[in-house]
């Protein structure tokens, strides 16, 4: 796999097959190990560790409806409410992220209303506020750091 823009951890690999499969913390379970999986673990660490948000407010892999489509969020973090706060677009490192990726997750957060709008492929990662009332994404410098 590759090296990413982000801390390391301690990762658990098996193979079952012709599968490699990494622990999921969070679901506790293995999942296959995908190149998307790859970044979506790593930055699961990076909000936790670094930036301090609860491992029991994370979703993985939610399902939400957009209209009649049936899309699936990588990653939610919901606030002490259970009102969407940040979400993120994970994407394996060798995807760019594109004007086609910020569409996909602005198409997402038109039903979740997330505060905040993240997508990385692990190199790179962008981050917005969303402005509701002016529809409109203000990009950040930074990923906030979880607010108690």
């Amino acid at each position: 796999m590759d090296a990413l823009n982000l801390p390391p951890f301690d990762y658990k690999i098996t193979k079952s097959g012709v599968n490699y499969l990494i622990f999921d913390a969070l679901r506790r379970k293995n999942v296959v190990l995908t190149p998307e999986e790859w970044v979506r673990q790593h930055f699961v660490h990076y909000l936790i560790g670094t930036l301090g948000y609860p491992k029991g407010l994370i979703s993985i892999e939610r399902g939400t409806s957009y209209n009649t489509l049936q899309k699936r969020t990588d990653l939610c973090i919901y606030n002490q409410h259970g009102n969407p706060h940040l979400l993120v677009e994970c994407k394996a490192a060798y995807v760019p992220i594109t004007q086609d990726v910020v569409k996909q997750v602005s198409v997402y957060n038109q039903t979740l209303q997330a505060k905040y709008v993240v997508i990385t492929n692990g190199l790179q990662h962008f981050c917005w506020q969303v402005n509701f009332e002016t529809r409109k994404f203000e990009p950040l410098q930074e990923i906030p750091r979880w607010e108690v």
